[in-house]
């Protein structure tokens, strides 16, 4: 990849990222193994395989990355996150959830155990120096917050270090006991580049002007952002002491009314946490004008649904989708290149820029 980019430390200094980023298919290509396969993805909850000794094979960002991955849960109810691909001829290994002893290719009978290490070949006898450590499936990195599911591919950095960051402000929500709503879970379709998505997330700047019910509810003045290493967080304070957390008394937010915690990981999801719960958006490309956003909804306290910052979350989608679809169309236009940062509003999405230069500059 010829184009280089260049994001300056200091946010008062600094430029976003050129409208050549959004518009170049080179760039999008690159972003798949320089940024998405060196990051961490959501993969689900546990939920996925509940009994021991049972499969779920998914396809990671379908159309993208079209990655065919496994999970397992063996005997002893550990979850191993595999390659649903086979060792021997590329055929996918499991084709449907439910239960599993083993995992059969139905193409030549290679077998292997619930944790993808080859046990069988027919018709290998006479191969020299087999098997080797590859004819294993692929082990994927896996990690758990709670009940929730994350897989690293190539991941260049651990994802602890992001569940201990948002641990600070949300460990004392019992996760476990929030219960996925499908009623409230629904995938858009947005004309747009996916980090110009990521943008709009990030920053809470447009609020006033793009969301009306949404800034009624939140106090504009006291919006504030967060950056770590590669996540960062925006709390949404209120006056309507109603709709707010009940924190304890060693939080480090207590005594404010703090209406929803809005986390963004690297490169591509968001947990958005309200006193109901928690809303999770996972942004996917589909190509480099159009993106897949899938919203997952876990409630924890249904009487609290509908009310405050998180409430008729479908408007402030519609909402944002009209902005950034028309973002998209002005990034094509020949007269702009790139814009400056409001160094007290847009740290997040300074702080995603730089990180998106660093990965592409390996």
């Amino acid at each position: 990849m010829a184009n280089k980019f260049s994001i300056h430390s200091d946010i008062t200094k600094a430029e976003t990222l050129p409208a050549s980023f959004y518009q170049d298919k080179e760039v999008f290509e690159a972003i798949k193994e320089l940024v998405f396969l060196k990051s961490w993805q959501w993969v689900g909850d546990k939920n996925l395989v509940q009994k021991p000794q049972s499969i779920y094979p998914f396809i990671l960002l379908d159309g993208y990355l079209t990655e065919p991955m496994l999970l397992t849960k063996d005997d002893d109810e550990q979850i191993s996150c595999l390659s649903n691909v086979c060792t021997h001829r590329g055929n996918i290994v499991g084709l449907n959830s439910g239960s599993a002893k083993k995992l059969t290719c139905m193409y030549h009978g290679r077998r292997f155990n619930l944790h993808g290490e080859f046990e069988f070949m027919p018709e290998f006898d006479e191969t020299q120096d087999f098997p080797r450590p590859c004819d294993n499936l692929y082990k994927f990195p896996l990690r758990n917050w709670g009940p929730f599911l994350f897989a690293g591919l190539n991941p260049t950095f651990d994802f602890n270090q992001i569940i201990d960051k948002m641990n600070e402000r949300v460990g004392f929500l019992p996760l476990n006991e929030f219960t996925i709503v499908k009623d409230l879970s629904k995938d858009y379709f947005v004309n747009a580049n996916w980090a110009l998505y990521c943008d709009n997330y990030l920053e809470g700047f447009h609020v006033p002007f793009v969301h009306e019910d949404l800034n009624a509810v939140l106090d504009y003045g006291s919006y504030k952002t967060e950056v770590y290493q590669y996540c960062n967080l925006q709390i949404g304070y209120t006056n309507e002491a109603n709709i707010v957390f009940d924190l304890p008394t060693n939080h480090i937010d207590y005594g404010k009314n703090v209406a929803a915690y809005y986390y963004w990981v690297f490169p591509n999801m968001m947990f958005n946490f309200y006193p109901w719960g928690l809303s999770i958006n996972i942004v996917k490309p589909i190509d480099i004008n159009r993106t897949k956003v899938s919203f997952i909804s876990y409630v924890y306290d249904p009487k609290k649904l509908d009310k405050g910052a998180g409430s008729s979350l479908e408007k402030v989608e519609e909402e944002d989708e009209f902005v950034v679809e028309n973002v998209q169309k002005g990034v094509r236009s020949s007269f702009y290149n790139a814009g400056r940062f409001s160094p007290t509003r847009e740290q997040g999405v300074h702080h995603f820029h730089r990180l998106v230069a660093k990965f592409l500059n390996g």
